[in-house]
């Protein structure tokens, strides 16, 4: 496991340890944790959004029906979303 410095201002250190004492865990791990979670999430997001431009760039895009099917979803007959 590695281990290393990271600078945060005060006001996110009072958080986190707030939070770890809320948590009843050690700062040093809902701080992992976060960091962890944000890597993941970070990660993903790229993946998808490469996905989807390689997508784009061979012309596969969704159709006019395609996209009024998925709005139709989300947005009501009246017109209020």
């Amino acid at each position: 496991m590695a281990a290393f410095t990271v600078r945060v201002s005060d006001a996110t250190s009072a958080k986190l340890d707030e939070l770890a004492e809320r948590l009843g865990r050690p700062r040093s791990e809902v701080a992992a944790g976060a960091i962890e979670e944000f890597v993941h999430r970070q990660a993903w997001q790229l993946a998808e959004i490469e996905a989807g431009l390689a997508e784009a760039e061979q012309g596969d895009f969704a159709s006019d029906a395609e996209v009024a099917k998925v709005i139709a979803k989300y947005v009501k007959p009246d017109g209020r979303g």
